[in-house]
């Protein structure tokens, strides 16, 4: 399980509270002010700080491609993408979910317009949540599945663990929908990290997930 890290540098707290955040909740950029607190550092992912969350990232190859949360018999899983300046990628996404899916339906959620229904895993059915938030310049697919999909109260700490979350998109170009690299907590980001990538499949099986103790 991941650990905290350490809190923001003073210089970056002075100038956090000195900036007041211009919305209630996250997800967050790196680059707005945005509340300072215990986070995971994953390098294009910093992470809220919860006890009783197992976080795991998730891997094709050598590559973090994703982080995979567990808790209460349910997962959530976040993946950050670079996405065109002035342009969102999530109407997009959706489109490509629904063309592969049969059992979900659109509504509105705490982001905006999200995908409920159910998710084939191994031929079985598994009750999910498809979440898309845009930010600048990358988009964070969350997608919440198992009993925190049909129970408001387990969902609750899932919502409030994506609002908390910081986006580090960098400056460097990226390739649409290229992911915005991840590492391990105790790793430094090498140069050359951030490139290119397997593209978003939110329904292909492969990433390996590995525990950090």
């Amino acid at each position: 399980m991941f650990r905290r890290r350490r809190r923001e540098q003073p210089e970056q707290a002075v100038e956090q509270e000195q900036a007041v955040p211009k919305r209630e909740s996250g997800p967050w950029d790196a680059d707005e002010p945005h509340p300072e607190s215990d986070r995971i550092d994953l390098g294009g992912l910093r992470l809220p700080h919860n006890p009783d969350f197992d976080v795991r990232l998730a891997s094709v190859g050598d590559q973090h491609v994703g982080v995979v949360v567990l808790y209460e018999e349910s997962s959530l899983q976040l993946q950050a993408l670079a996405a065109p300046r002035g342009s969102g990628l999530w109407d997009e996404v959706k489109t490509k979910i629904l063309a592969q899916a049969k059992h979900l339906e659109e509504r509105e959620g705490p982001f905006g317009s999200e995908l409920a229904g159910e998710m084939q895993v191994d031929g079985a059915g598994r009750p999910a949540r498809y979440l898309g938030i845009d930010g600048p310049r990358w988009f964070l697919l969350a997608v919440i599945s198992g009993k925190a999909a049909v129970d408001d109260a387990v969902a609750a700490a899932y919502l409030d663990f994506i609002k908390d979350v910081v986006v580090v998109r960098g400056n460097d170009p990226m390739a649409r929908e290229e992911p915005i690299a991840l590492r391990r907590p105790n790793e430094q980001a090498a140069a050359g990290e951030a490139a290119e990538g397997p593209g978003l499949n939110p329904f292909k099986r492969g990433p390996e997930i590995t525990e950090i103790r």
